[in-house]
């Protein structure tokens, strides 16, 4: 009967033991999950290659809106393609443009900043060759979840919340 005892508590020990390490490993797995991610984040910010994916607006003064089409902001070292819809107020506009920030520059300034504010990257892209935004400042965190706030010369500022992704090559 001790004997049948004993093998019980063994057996409970050894199950209590297997659930720990179960646990340990499944919390490793998911630190591991997050670092690569994290890195993958990195090397698209450091690359200069990526494509920012617009899923909500904030115009100033006004409420939050919820982007349905597939808005944009591509980012190559050759270029900074912006597909991005507009709402505020314009104090000017240009004749035979549209009404959002669809612009292509390819000559611009981009500077990047690790910040340990907001556990990611600062960067800061100024087109010099287009009208519609003097500055883009789009802050990358480590998740893949990014903001950008444009600031243009002849409309109020607008912000887009959204996340970063892989800019996929040319066909």
């Amino acid at each position: 009967m001790k004997s049948v005892k004993r093998i019980a508590i063994y057996l409970t020990l050894l199950m209590g033991i297997m659930s720990k390490a179960n646990f340990i490993l499944a919390q490793d797995s998911k630190k591991e999950k997050k670092a690569k991610k994290e890195a993958q984040i990195k090397n698209l910010v450091d690359s200069q290659n990526f494509v920012f994916k617009a899923q909500t607006a904030l115009a100033m003064g006004r409420r939050i809106i919820n982007l349905s089409t597939d808005y944009d902001l591509k980012v190559t070292r050759e270029e900074v393609v912006s597909y991005l819809p507009y709402y505020g107020r314009a104090y000017s506009t240009t004749p035979g443009s549209s009404n959002g920030l669809d612009f292509t520059s390819k000559e611009f300034e981009y500077t990047i900043k690790e910040t340990k504010k907001n556990d990611g990257w600062d960067i800061v892209i100024k087109p010099k060759d287009t009208q519609l935004a003097r500055e883009l400042l789009l802050t990358v965190f480590k998740s893949g979840t990014a903001n950008l706030q444009v600031s243009s010369n002849d409309k109020q500022n607008i912000s887009f919340s959204g996340y970063v992704t892989a800019n996929k090559p040319k066909k």
